[in-house]
């Protein structure tokens, strides 16, 4: 009879625990739909119109405009109440002109800064996870501004939506188990020089950065798509974490639907496309990356790529990927595995 009472009481148990699990993972995919629905064209475009405007006279590393970027993130990340990493109300990693000069082969370059908030795990909060895009563009030539609104405007307002869905997140008792850095970084026109800086400085060890996700260029469409704009280009994701890749294949199919295209992650692929982002300096450091990208089009590193061209539609539906993706990677159980042969 006892032995009966203990196997009733243990199966009693183990089916309460199961179904506690699942109840909670099935709250959590609704918490994660629920926050990313608050990312929007219109949010989107509302920030864009600034930040690519003639205002921030292309963003050029170290210049008055991009002074004025790093400004309005650090505005916005106040106004949400976002903290940032680096105490009290300094949201910027400065970046000595002496290591931008010592490492990029494009003039003399003045001081910058990266821009960095933070938003604390609750139950795992050592372990970090970074998304990036970078703030500058190429500035004034030739007497045209060089607003740079794909290139990567998009991707630093995409980060802005996403920031403030892991807020809202937050003040409703739902904030991710894991630590969220976004990190805006400087530089990436002049060599990845901003994101070089912080793998080299970093403000939370490198060992415990679970990966990174890097937003360059989502808010167009390129010739190759121009029947079907519903894609992206994923690049990097299998290349050190099967793990990553995996949950990065399962939530777009779970929540976007979005042509996830892979052509430019092939070894062979000549425009090396793999190299040419900030997410390569964390690569380099072992850490698992996915670089978002909707390749080149013709208003690529030319004045004419500006606010209007850019189908904010098709943004926030790629935005709501990378945070569906963030959301998964902080939430899961388990650590994404490195598990591929290191970057050489």
């Amino acid at each position: 009879m006892k032995i009966f009472i203990y196997t009733f009481v243990f199966f009693f148990f183990s089916a309460c625990s199961s179904s506690q699990n699942t109840s909670k993972e099935i709250k959590n995919a609704n918490n994660a739909e629920k926050y990313a629905a608050t990312i929007t064209a219109e949010n989107l475009k509302t920030h864009l119109y600034v930040f690519a405007s003639d205002e921030f006279e292309g963003r050029n590393t170290g210049e008055p405009g991009q002074k004025k970027a790093v400004q309005y993130l650090k505005d916005f990340y106040v106004s949400q109440k976002i903290k940032s990493p680096l105490g009290a109300d300094d949201y910027y990693q400065e970046v000595p002109a002496e290591f931008l000069n010592k490492n990029s082969r494009r003039g003399e370059l003045k001081a910058s800064e990266n821009v960095l908030a933070f938003i604390k795990g609750t139950e795992k909060p050592e372990e970090i996870i970074i998304i990036s895009a970078h703030l500058d563009h190429e500035g004034i030539k030739g007497g045209e501004i060089y607003n740079g609104a794909d290139d990567d405007g998009s991707g630093s307002m995409a980060i802005l939506e996403i920031a403030e869905a892991f807020k809202m997140a937050v003040k409703e008792g739902k904030g991710p188990k894991r630590s969220i850095l976004f990190l805006h970084v400087t530089g990436e026109e002049k060599g990845l020089l901003g994101s070089k800086y912080y793998t080299e400085n970093p403000v939370f060890p490198l060992s415990n950065t679970v990966c990174n996700l890097n937003i360059d260029m989502i808010g167009r469409v390129d010739d190759l798509h121009k029947k079907d704009s519903n894609y992206v280009y994923l690049i990097g994701a299998d290349k050190l974490s099967t793990a990553l890749h995996q949950v990065s294949d399962s939530i777009n199919t779970k929540y976007t639907n979005i042509n996830l295209d892979y052509r430019y992650n092939d070894e062979n692929d000549p425009n090396r496309f793999y190299y040419r982002s900030d997410h390569y300096n964390f690569a380099k450091q072992n850490i698992p990356v996915i670089f978002y990208f909707n390749g080149t089009h013709e208003d690529y590193h030319r004045p004419s790529d500006t606010a209007d061209k850019i189908e904010y539609d098709l943004l926030a539906k790629r935005t709501r990927l990378i945070f569906h993706t963030a959301w998964e990677v902080a939430n899961r159980k388990a650590r994404l595995a490195l598990d591929k042969i290191p970057t050489k």
